[in-house]
Order: structure tokens, then sequence, then C-alpha cells
């Protein structure tokens, strides 16, 4: 389902745990990290279609989460050519998101990333707030630093003040630099400046090495609103 212009309704997941911590996974068979996403099925709200990609994605039903917030508006990235299949070349542009703030109220052993099949993830853990900025795939980190910033407005203001600190490091250590580069550690991919803390989540997929090897990443609103409780 497209709009007018070649854009695909879409939601976006920011999942927090009880540190702030948000969700990463790293999408099944390839070297690319992100927040859960998925698209709108015609019928669907957003609230619903969320509901519906976080159980899919990451294997969470309703109870587990609080939903605090929701960008207002729509947000939008384009999906470069080369992540956009042949026959959808021309009339495909990419993806127009809502973009959800949840709050795990469950635990950590309630995600589980083989509740449908095939999975989106097979491997995820949690990282600090901003540092997907540093790591997500370039075509999509415009967007995310939209709702990242709009949802902040629900974090607590320290977080909200690292925000800029980490702008101006980012900036000094990565000049000349390919953001969306990455480096192995093990099985994980670790960011420069990244470190996985003990006990880090992982959830790997026992042929992910092999599908690693020469894997390509695939493609797949100005403030914040709370969600009103009834929805």
């Amino acid at each position: 389902m497209l709009d007018r212009e070649g854009f695909r309704p879409n939601v976006g997941i920011v999942l927090l745990n009880q540190r702030n911590q948000v969700f990463w996974g790293k999408r099944l068979g390839t070297h690319s990290w992100q927040f859960p996403q998925g698209g709108i099925d015609r019928g669907e709200s957003p609230q619903e279609a969320m509901f519906r990609e976080l159980h899919e994605e990451v294997g969470l039903l309703a109870h587990h989460v609080r939903v605090v917030a929701r960008t207002r508006d729509w947000l939008r990235y384009e999906v470069p050519d080369r992540y956009i299949r042949r026959d959808a070349r021309g009339h495909y542009k990419g993806q127009e998101q809502i973009w959800f703030l949840l709050q795990l109220t469950g635990n950590d052993w309630d995600l589980n990333l083989r509740a449908t099949n095939p999975p989106e993830f097979d491997a995820w853990r949690w990282n600090e707030y901003w540092v997907p900025l540093d790591v997500v795939v370039e075509f999509k980190r415009g967007v995310y630093e939209l709702a990242l910033t709009e949802l902040s407005r629900f974090l607590p203001r320290a977080l909200q003040r690292n925000r800029y600190l980490r702008a101006g490091r980012r900036a000094r250590e990565f000049t000349g630099k390919d953001y969306a580069g990455a480096y192995r550690g093990g099985s994980m991919l670790v960011h420069p400046g990244v470190e996985l803390p003990p006990g880090a989540s992982f959830d790997p997929d026992p042929h992910a090495d092999e599908a690693l090897q020469g894997a390509v990443a695939a493609p797949s609103p100005a403030s914040a609103a709370p969600v009103p409780s009834h929805k």
C-alpha cells in the first residue's frame, strides 16, 4: 500500500527498558541493526499496526508495554535504488512513519525473536538512547534523529542533555569517517565507542556466521503527542 507519492505508511518502535535503554535489533542474516518497524496494513490504525509489529518482530504483547508517546506527524525517508526490488523501482520511493515510544513493563525474557516465521531479527541488545544515531544505515539517520529528538521530551532531563553532548562528540570522533561503519566483535556488531555491558542480551541464529559472510543490509511526525490511554 503506497500513497500517491510512492511512500509506504509505516510505524517505528522505540522500546525502552527500566534504565531508559533502547531495544536494538540485527536484521536476519545481515550486518544491519535497527529499531523494530513495519508497514501499516489496509484498514489498520498506526497504533494497531504498532502492536502487531511489536509481536511479530519482538514477541511482545500489549500487556508487556506502556505506550508513552508517539510522533505528531509522519516522518519520511527515501530508500536508495540499490535497496529497492527491481519490480518496485519507479513507483516505490520509501517509508513514511509514525514513531511510538514504549516502556517495557515486562521482563527481558518476555522478548522472543522467534514469535513468527521467518523472524525479522536474529540478535538484539539494549543500547543507550542516542547510540543508534551513530550506527544506523545512513539513509535512515535523519528520520531516526527527528523521531528520537521529538520523543526525548518524555525522557528524564539528564538524557535530553546528553543528546547535545553526544552531538558534539560525534562530530569530532567521526569527521571524515563512515558513520555506518561497524566492527565485528565475536558474533556481534560493535561500533567504535559502544561497549557491550556484561550480560548484554543476545539471541543468536545458529547459522548467523554463515549468513553474514558477504551479506548485504536489506531495506526494508514536529512535537510529540502523548497517546491517550483509551487507545
